[in-house]
């Protein structure tokens, strides 16, 4: 069985005291069929690269977001297996949690979309279990560790950012679903 190895953030900011986490749209890999999900930011760890660096490099290329600070003390993986192209892939992936304090997010070609939700409309948005156990394992750090230690200036709500970065604020502060 073929390995690959990833690593990736929880983004999040803070407005009003309260975390609103990033979640990408990843459409489908297949034009025949619509398994499009919402996801965290990650990516494949390069050959010599450090996990920290490969978190960096990824979200940058995935969101435009520059100088994103990783929480020490926050380190999830996950593992899982899929099959591509007639290969059994299994998969790790290392998760860091990392706050922002820009809201503008200008997505890559990979994705179709972006939005920042608190977290239990995250948590609707999430199509896999594993996803759903680092967002809830990473809202539970935020709250352990206090948020007010963390308070920066305040962002808009429920704001979704299609490709480009333009900024679109959905009716009622939810983003849509594709």
């Amino acid at each position: 069985m073929q390995k690959e190895q990833s690593a990736g953030a929880v983004v999040f900011r803070l407005e009003q005291g309260q975390p609103k986490y990033l979640l990408l749209h990843y459409p489908s890999m297949s034009k025949k069929s619509s398994r499009s999900y919402w996801d965290l930011p990650k990516g494949h760890v390069e050959p010599g690269e450090k996990e920290k660096d490969t978190v960096h490099r990824e979200v940058q290329e995935e969101t435009g977001l520059r100088g994103i600070k990783l929480l020490p003390g926050f380190r999830e993986l996950i593992t899982y297996s899929f099959r591509v192209q007639g290969k059994n892939i299994f998969k790790t992936v290392v998760f860091y949690l990392a706050q922002t304090s820009q809201q503008e997010v200008r997505i890559s070609f990979e994705h179709s979309g972006c939005v920042w939700l608190p977290y239990a409309e995250a948590m609707s948005y999430l199509k896999f279990q594993n996803a759903k156990h680092i967002i809830t394992k990473a809202h539970h750090f935020l709250s352990k560790e206090g948020l007010r230690s963390r308070q920066n200036h305040s962002q808009g709500a429920g704001t979704h950012v299609p490709r480009g970065g333009a900024e679109k604020r959905p009716a009622h502060g939810i983003a849509r679903r594709w």
